[in-house]
């Protein structure tokens, strides 16, 4: 977390946009801003490990919101006469445990993951973006507060933690799953955005902005926020394969999602014991998982580098 808290206020060490205190001086931000996007958006067209990523992530998404565009088959229509059967080219991956759709089970599988993923991801950068932005730029005994709330959070081991929350809780759902990973990760993102928020509201334009007359709120929105932008899109790139990963973790050890729900999590804890009968229980969600965390860390570390005039 240190490492991506770093990387991230390197990357808002810059300004990349933001409103001056005369109509030139907002032309020039602008056009800065545009700039930068604009730059970065072509590196990341011209990367092939970003296309590749990206566009990996369209069909899990795809499969996602829209299973029935990958299979006519119920996951749940089981039979167990074909328990265990190995892939075929009518069913490529062959079929469970209870003679289920092994492919359907893995396409269905991918919402719950997504979902969660994205859940925690967006209340992360909204609830813990909005504390480091408060924090950094009043600091005083704003930011003490806040910063000895986020030491309170970093304190606790992140997959301890989960699973003593969701033990107490006793109910595992996608939405108790989604609380927990967002109570346990709000404060790393707080963090960078505070960096780099220091980092920013000392610079010229800003305080160009501020003698004028700009409100606090117009610094903070309008100016400061820009800059903080860069890390944080990197950061929730990197954590939305990384609670994909949670929830698999957490249902693996049997303390996230529950059958009949449908989960790669499940599919894998659910087929441990056949890896050396057959291994393609288990090679086919594990390769989903494996790809999909993979693609976001990818797209995470390509978005860093466009975005990091450093690295150009």
């Amino acid at each position: 977390m240190s490492d991506l808290t770093s990387a991230g206020t390197a990357v808002g060490g810059a300004p990349v946009g933001g409103d001056g205190p005369s109509t030139e001086a907002t032309t020039g931000g602008e056009g800065r801003s545009a700039s930068l996007w604009a730059d970065a958006r072509r590196q990341l067209l011209r990367d092939p490990i970003f296309v590749i990523a990206f566009i990996y992530v369209l069909v899990v998404g795809s499969m996602a919101a829209f299973p029935k565009l990958w299979t006519s088959q119920d996951p749940r229509s089981c039979n167990t006469d074909r328990s265990r059967i190995s892939p075929s080219g009518e069913h490529p991956f062959g079929f469970d445990i209870l003679g289920c759709d092994y492919y359907a089970h893995a396409i269905y599988g991918a919402r719950p993951s997504m979902v969660i993923a994205v859940m925690a991801t967006s209340g992360i950068v909204l609830f813990g973006g909005t504390l480091g932005l408060l924090a950094g730029y009043y600091g005083g005994w704003v930011d003490t507060i806040i910063s000895r709330v986020m030491d309170i959070f970093f304190s606790l081991p992140f997959l301890l933690g989960a699973i003593v929350f969701l033990t107490v809780i006793k109910r595992q759902n996608i939405w108790t799953i989604t609380g927990v990973l967002f109570l346990l990760a709000w404060p790393t993102i707080a963090r960078i955005i505070r960096g780099s928020v220091i980092s920013s509201k000392d610079l010229d334009y800003v305080q160009a902005a501020k003698a004028v007359g700009a409100r606090n709120s117009r610094l903070m929105f309008r100016h400061i926020l820009p800059n903080a932008i860069a890390p944080m899109l990197v950061y929730a790139t990197i954590v939305l394969g990384s609670f994909v990963a949670a929830e698999a973790t957490l249902t693996f050890l049997g303390v996230g999602l529950q059958p009949p729900a449908q989960s790669w999590g499940i599919m894998i804890s659910t087929h441990q014991v056949y890896f050396l009968e057959d291994p393609w229980l288990l090679l086919f969600p594990c390769g989903l998982l494996v790809g999909t965390v993979l693609s976001f860390i990818l797209m995470g570390d390509a978005l860093r580098d466009a975005l990091d005039p450093k690295f150009r």
